[in-house]
């Protein structure tokens, strides 16, 4: 069975390396759908032998996702984020479950890397993503940032962890995270723009005990302590996003 390695990519040329590299020999086609980078992204993608598509870049980031899927010939698809990374375990694990008739997508444990570890509490693990499946049956919602994809029929899960970098320092994280919180904001507006001055005031309200929640249920439900620091800070900033995109929303 073959395989279709897909990604979407926008100023990757850091990361896009150490991705390319860990499927090379493995992957029967590499798919490269690029928001107009600024940088080398485009030349590197090119130079391991991708099929590379260059079109504007979305707010919404799954929709270029949602085109390399669909450029995908081989039998299978694995999409990849350009700050991921597969080993040989996986690898070897991929090529068995394929050959099975029975599934037509699997799940994909994920180990994510920040501040220094791999966290391994606070929900962030196995922190399970669907992004294989067989070619044409994977569709993404392209709604939000956080979506997963839908696939008709039985999905399996697999037992070893695709790794994750997605922040080389703290400055990474906390740009991504406005990102998200603006695009969040966005969805909030939506629901809240026609309300009148209490409805917002409560909305308010609503977003700080969520917030809050978010923050206890990270840290202590899921035990995000045992991460230590860098599981307080990621606690700590999950919560946030809640009152802090409701802000965003109010003085835009």
């Amino acid at each position: 069975m073959s395989i279709s390695v897909v990604l979407a990519t926008f100023n990757e040329e850091k990361n896009l390396p150490r991705t390319l590299d860990s499927v090379k020999g493995f992957a029967d086609e590499i798919v490269v759908v690029d928001g107009t980078s600024t940088d080398k992204t485009v030349e590197i993608a090119e130079n391991y032998g991708a099929k590379v598509i260059v079109r504007e870049n979305p707010k919404i980031f799954h929709i270029n996702k949602q085109i390399a899927i669909d450029k995908a010939t081989k039998d299978w698809t694995l999409q990849l984020d350009a700050d991921e990374i597969i080993d040989d375990k996986l690898k070897n694990e991929i090529k068995e479950v394929i050959k099975d008739k029975n599934f037509n997508g699997y799940w994909l444990p994920r180990k994510n890397y920040f501040l220094g570890r791999f966290l391994m509490k606070g929900g962030q693990y196995p922190d399970y993503t669907l992004r294989l499946y067989r070619t044409g049956m994977g569709k993404l919602p392209q709604k939000d940032v956080h979506e997963q994809a839908e696939v008709p029929g039985n999905v399996g899960h697999l037992k070893n962890a695709m790794l994750h970098y997605p922040y080389e320092n703290f400055s990474a994280y906390y740009k991504k995270w406005k990102r998200y919180n603006d695009i969040f904001a966005d969805q909030i507006s939506d629901e809240y723009k026609s309300k009148n001055f209490l409805l917002k005031l409560a909305g308010l309200l609503v977003y700080f005990l969520k917030g809050l929640y978010w923050f206890l249920l990270i840290y202590f439900r899921h035990k995000g302590i045992v991460d230590r620091a860098p599981g307080f800070i990621f606690a700590f900033f999950s919560g946030l996003r809640y009152p802090v995109s409701y802000f965003t929303f109010l003085f835009k």
